[in-house]
């Protein structure tokens, strides 16, 4: 399980020479590489709407890495089915280094898992670049509720509504795993454009919950008045510290534990910034060298912290093998269950 953790960026800092050195392209190849992205246009492709988690962190960092690719880096709003059209689109794009996506690495494992009818990728072809972020994620519930705690919530026998925008999209796969692990009666209402689109649902009332990384409920709680009820892996939260983990609230037999610490090894993929399968070694090493300098550029960080989009640095290499392990781990029972799960997910 620690195989899958993302590395602080405080490791990052100590690596990161280190790291350039050894992944950068040869001075001649990056001059050519440098000479084909100059004046050029990259699209930056978002599988959900604007406004939340995943596009505010594209947002972010694309100025970055414009100044280090010496190309315009355009953000490209591609939403539906929970990301997975935007991502069957950037799998068959030309993989010249000109589209690349910010996806939701633990949807997208879980759709290749799951054999998802719709899903028109190979995790095992596709470019990595980084994880840019692994964020563990809340159970927030609508402030119309009068539910404020996890045991108020376990306490009672209602039929939960959970707000998600498409199938494994994180937010209908997260609600999936905790109705699922907690032995709730629940019904996950798929439609929403994204978590922002999601949220507002749940703050008018249409909506009981929403699972949502702890960055977006952050925004939530203040914007949209949700409640937070209760951290869902192993960690606290860095924005709610005195929030219990759902290993500390709720008393779990086996099975319900390794339902949530499976859950919590899928969500430490995070946001991975992917490119199309079959993109040269030298492009490849280029773009993932341009990464790792914007997301240590000093701005970069310092407005990461003002806006609290932190970063959990994790290199190709290393996302790739995150990636593909966790779908050759399990055994065919467990894929059946995690399966089975899901199916609450479409």
């Amino acid at each position: 399980m620690a195989g899958v953790q993302a590395l602080k960026i405080s490791r990052v800092a100590m690596g990161l020479l280190l790291s350039l050195a050894t992944s950068a392209p040869s001075a001649s190849a990056q001059d050519s590489e440098q000479a084909f992205f100059s004046g050029k246009t990259v699209r930056f492709v978002v599988g959900f709407g604007a406004g939340g988690g995943y596009d505010a962190y594209a947002r972010m960092l694309a100025p970055y890495l414009s100044k280090t690719l010496g190309a315009s880096v355009i953000v490209e709003n591609r939403p539906g089915a929970g990301g997975l059209l935007a991502l069957n689109g950037v799998y068959i794009a030309p993989p010249d280094g000109l589209t690349i996506m910010i996806v939701n690495g633990t949807a997208a494992v879980y759709s290749q898992l799951t054999d998802l009818q719709g899903a028109r990728y190979d995790l095992g072809k596709i470019g990595y670049l980084a994880t840019l972020s692994a964020p563990p994620s809340l159970w927030t519930v609508s402030p119309h509720d009068k539910t404020r705690t996890i045991a108020q919530a376990l306490a009672t026998t209602r039929k939960w509504r959970w707000a998600a925008s498409g199938p494994v999209d994180s937010l209908s796969d997260g609600a999936a795993f905790t109705c699922a692990g907690l032995k709730l009666d629940c019904q996950i209402v798929l439609g929403y454009k994204g978590s922002n689109d999601a949220a507002l649902g749940v703050a008018r009332g249409e909506m009981d919950a929403l699972y949502v990384t702890d960055t977006s409920a952050n925004t939530y709680v203040q914007s949209n008045g949700l409640v937070p009820l209760v951290t869902i892996g192993q960690k606290r939260s860095r924005f709610f510290p005195e929030l219990p983990t759902i290993f500390e609230a709720a008393k779990l037999d086996p099975d319900q534990e390794w339902i949530f610490n499976f859950r919590h090894l899928a969500q430490s993929l995070g946001r991975i910034l992917v490119t199309p399968p079959g993109m040269s070694e030298s492009r490849t090493a280029f773009l993932e060298a341009a990464v790792k300098k914007a997301l240590s550029d000093p701005g970069f960080l310092a407005e990461g912290d003002k806006r609290q989009l932190y970063t959990d640095y994790v290199d190709g290499a290393g996302t790739r093998k995150n990636a593909t392990s966790i779908v050759t781990t399990v055994t065919p029972e467990q894929r059946k269950l995690v399966q089975d799960i899901l199916a609450r997910a479409r």
